[in-house]
């Protein structure tokens, strides 16, 4: 907590700078105050970094430093007093203000200079600095040591700013075999990690055809894990409503007639199976056995769960796989390996400190990666107080006290922003780094890209991590998730700087927008209440003029928004998907410094569209539309000004979808009106983007032809996207051609589109019927991954041998469409290509020639006869292809998987490979037939 305020101090004195500068204690009449509040300030700050260790374990010490926070914190209000004046003034004087056009008039010397706001300015500072005093003179009686020479020395600076086991089985009351087995260790030993090793290993993959992963923490209630069961298993909890009984019959449709394996990652009691689990898994998997895997930090969870014994407990890394593992956090490039060596016996010592638990090793990886690779900071690091520290929870760990130490002033902050997010789940970037607008970011390992999500916008945090910032946070931040406490006596009795509340508990509305006035009133700079059943906000939120970040997801029973909200002019942050707010008040425009929106909803109103209100923010850096089809014309559309925003390097582009789950139009459209489809081309024509957008997403689009600034003729618009995903295109009958001239894309995605039958050449030449092609460049050529998923009518792919292109591409994953052959030009061209995936290609009968393909995947290709010439595939998967007869020219396969249990006997093709391990996933008469 003392290294916030070191943090806070430092800003304060920054701005007691920037008022000697102009001489404010004159204009003031409090002559010498400023200049004594600094002295003070930096008498203090040289103590801060004794008063963090001290603040763990000195009862005495916490008061202390709470109570210093208190001030600094007033210290601060002090210039959110002035921006609150600037702003109720007047929005002209604001604008000069916040443009600059008044020289070094800041918002602070603006009530300088005005007399109605000076005196109480004035007796703020007086009354602050003597409070300091009191403050400094009872620290002494800490005998506080001044560690800043200490926290200097070597440290680099970082911006502020962003840029296997026997078993016997069980049986269940109804005769089912339900076999738990339990994975057990102290936090951060790599339960979970193993654990998912299993869930995605290929062999579970292909044996279990519903597969369930949940977290399920201290904090998880009955209703929340039923509804993550239902969304694991494919179902959608949305139609259940909120009641028990109701979630657990959805859940039971989502997995009857499947084999299910269930996954319960970091579980404190037995409650989530023994009373929430157990009996829509059973009664929805009557002919099929259940496995369940679950982690757990205590042998008793595992012995009330009746898992299988002996239970697997998780073993501490041996020294020297410690050591490798340290290495690898550190070490940049094979020339620094050997210096490294020479630290190796204080690096063991280091590794003796950590208990060998892999999180604790992996984080002190990180904090040593920022020192010199000398012995000197090596041994401060060895040597450091805190590794004796006493009195932190016990299943906290020293090694990210120390790596959370080691931060500088200004990102500790930053990091304690993670105690506002609930545990075992992802969070967007975009998500954390509307929390720091004005801090910066963490650049240490204690955050995991989630490589699920495309270009690792989704990041994974360890609960141990994630339970230190709460605990360190504990008095500053009011955190309630998915657990029943009373948050609105919390929010009255202690003064709390953020507020985090995603709770699906029985609260009522009401206590929900009582608590967010109570706990933040005008000081309110952040505000997430995610998932809630919240229906409304605080009429009244306009008044909180601060407030920078709004976070409403998920919160499906809000469907309006207070008019007060466009008075924010604070705000940066707002995300509206998943609610069902489907109007934006007008004066939305006003939101002049937005700089990421999303779901933002388009309606019409009279003669009056929303897309207008987003004309004048041109701040914006990420954005997503919804609702597209309700504009009525293009003239709207060209008043959103989306070219204009030259920040945009993030967009959404969206309409309702006509698409079903068969990937055709839904039963009760009988075709989308000629009219409709021009008029829906017209709009997005005018939704031109900036040319510096690096992703874009069109979903559910149903006009013919793509917007004209996907075309040949005008890409420059498009000159810096690196990833493109198109889903549920309903009408669209050919791919844009001028893609293949958008040199920086990386990955291109077509999901759904059940109207387009051919790929022509004029996807990789738009001027294909041009003699000379050695001037022209070559198409997709840092193209990485491909994707045409569900373009259920696609038969032809033209791609001649002549034709260049692809070069860099790894990746392509063909699914659900009636291609009959495999274009040449891809086998010739594409050289790069390591991971080839074929599922459910219909009519495709041979797959030959794709020279560095090492992974082949093919799945339910039921016209598939033949796969040859792939010399260096290494391993392949054939799953329900029934007509395949041909295996060869296969030299280097190391693994083969053959999964199919309509099989009757081994297929002959068999004999033509050799590879070193085969999986058959067959009937039991097929096995008991081999093994007579």
């Amino acid at each position: 907590m003392a290294g916030v305020l070191d943090a806070l101090a430092s800003y304060v004195q920054n701005m007691l700078v920037e008022m000697a500068k102009e001489e404010v204690s004159m204009l003031l009449g409090v002559s010498g105050e400023i200049d004594k509040m600094g002295v003070k300030l930096a008498d203090l700050k040289n103590f801060l970094a004794d008063a963090d260790r001290s603040n763990i374990t000195d009862q005495s010490v916490q008061a202390w430093v709470r109570e210093l926070r208190d001030t600094m914190h007033e210290a601060t209000n002090i210039l959110d007093l002035c921006q609150l004046k600037v702003i109720t003034t007047g929005n002209a004087v604001f604008a000069k203000v916040q443009a600059g056009t008044w020289g070094a008039l800041t918002p602070l010397l603006f009530c300088m200079r005005n007399p109605l706001h000076a005196h109480d300015i004035g007796n703020r500072i007086k009354n602050l600095n003597r409070r300091l005093d009191d403050i400094k003179a009872r620290s002494t009686s800490f005998n506080f040591v001044n560690l800043s020479p200490y926290d200097d020395c070597g440290r680099k600076e970082v911006s502020a700013y962003p840029s296997t086991i026997e078993t016997t089985g069980g049986l269940d009351e109804s005769g089912l075999v339900v076999m738990v087995f339990a994975i057990v260790g102290v936090g951060g030993i790599g339960k979970t990690t193993l654990a998912k090793k299993i869930f995605n290993n290929d062999i579970i993959q292909q044996e279990f055809t519903k597969k369930i992963w949940l977290s399920v923490n201290m904090d998880s209630n009955d209703i929340e894990i039923l509804r993550r069961a239902i969304t694991e298993a494919g179902g959608d909890h949305h139609i259940a409503g909120n009641t028990k009984a109701t979630l657990e019959r959805t859940l039971i449709e989502a997995l009857k007639g499947h084999k299910t394996l269930l996954i319960l990652d970091d579980v404190w009691d037995n409650r989530a199976w023994d009373g929430v689990l157990r009996t829509p898994l059973v009664n929805a998997t009557l002919a099929h056995d259940i496995r369940i895997l679950i982690t757990t930090r205590h042998d008793r969870i595992a012995r009330g769960m009746m898992a299988e014994k002996p239970c697997h407990h998780a073993n501490k890394l041996e020294p020297e796989d410690a050591w490798l593992l340290l290495k690898k956090q550190v070490v940049g490039n094979e020339n620094e390996e050997a210096q490294m060596e020479l630290l190796k016996d204080i690096g063991m010592e280091i590794i003796e400190k950590c208990d060998s638990l892999p999180l604790a090793v992996k984080v002190m990886g990180g904090l040593l990666r920022q020192k010199r690779t000398s012995r000197r900071d090596w041994k401060n690091i060895r040597n450091d107080s805190i590794w004796s520290v006493s009195q932190m929870p016990e299943e906290l760990n020293y090694a990210i006290y120390l790596s959370y130490e080691d931060l500088s002033s200004s990102l500790k902050p930053c990091f304690l922003h993670y105690s506002l997010l609930p545990k075992s789940g992802v969070f967007s970037t975009d998500e954390i780094i509307g929390m720091w607008i004005s801090e910066g970011f963490i650049q240490r390992n204690l955050v995991e890209p989630n490589m699920r999500y495309i270009d690792q916008r989704v990041c994974d945090m360890h609960d141990v991590v994630r339970s230190f910032a709460h605990y360190v946070a504990r008095h500053e931040a009011l955190v309630a998730h998915n657990k029943e406490i009373d948050i609105a006596d919390k929010a009255n009795s202690q003064k709390f700087l953020r507020l985090s509340l995603e709770t699906r508990g029985s609260e009522s509305d009401e206590l929900r927008v009582n608590t967010i006035s109570s706990a933040y009133k005008n000081q309110a700079r952040y505000l997430s209440i995610i998932g809630t059943k919240t229906s409304r906000l605080p009429e009244n939120i306009g008044k909180m003029k601060l407030l920078q970040y709004i976070n409403v997801y998920g919160c499906k029973r809000l469907v309006k928004l207070p008019c007060s909200i466009a008075k924010l002019q604070h705000l940066r942050f707002l995300c509206l998907g998943g609610t069902g707010v489907s109007s934006i008040p007008k004066g939305f425009h006003g939101l002049s410094n937005l700089r990421i929106l999303y779901g933002f909803p388009v309606h019409m109103n009279g003669d009056r569209c929303s897309l207008e209100e987003l004309g004048p923010l041109s701040q914006l850096a990420a954005l997503s539309i919804s609702g597209l089809e309700n504009v009525p014309s293009s003239s709207f559309a060209t008043k959103a000004r989306i070219g204009e925003k030259v920040r945009l390097s993030y967009l959404v582009l969206e309409c309702t979808s006509r698409i079903g789950h068969d990937g055709q139009l839904v039963k009760d459209e009988e075709g989308i009106p000629e009219e409709q489809q021009r008029q829906i081309e017209e709009v997005f024509n005018e939704l031109r983007p900036p040319s510096g957008l690096e992703s874009l997403t069109i979903e559910g689009y149903f006009g013919q032809r793509l917007p004209s600034w996907m075309m040949s003729t005008a890409v420059v618009p498009l000159w810096s996207l690196r990833i493109l995903g198109m889903h549920d295109l309903a009408c669209c009958t050919e791919l844009p051609n001028g893609l293949c001239q958008l040199h920086y894309l990386e990955l291109l995605q077509v999901v759904r589109a059940p109207a387009i039958k051919r790929v022509g050449p004029e996807f990789l030449e738009p001027n294909h019927h041009c003699l000379n092609r050695s001037q022209a460049r070559v198409p997709f050529r840092r193209l990485y991954e491909l994707n045409f998923i569900g373009m259920v009518k696609w038969e032809v792919w033209e791609w001649e041998a002549q034709v260049k292109a692809m070069p860099a591409l790894e990746e392509l994953k063909l699914q659900k469409c009636k291609l009959r052959r495999m274009p040449p030009g891809l086998a010739f061209h594409a050289r790069a290509l390591k991971k080839l995936c074929i599922l459910g290609v219909k009519h495709l009968s041979s797959l030959e020639n794709f020279a560095s393909v090492v992974h082949l995947d093919v799945f339910r290709n039921i016209d598939l006869e033949r796969i040859s010439n792939l010399a260096k595939l290494q391993k392949l998967v054939i799953s329900e292809c029934p007509k395949m007869k041909i295996l060869e020219g296969l030299p280097a396969l190391q693994r083969l998987e053959l999964h199919d249990y309509d099989m009757e006997t081994v297929p002959k093709y068999l004999q033509d490979v050799k590879p070193r391990n085969l999986l058959l996933d067959c009937s039991l008469s097929l096995l008991t037939s081999i093994a007579a």
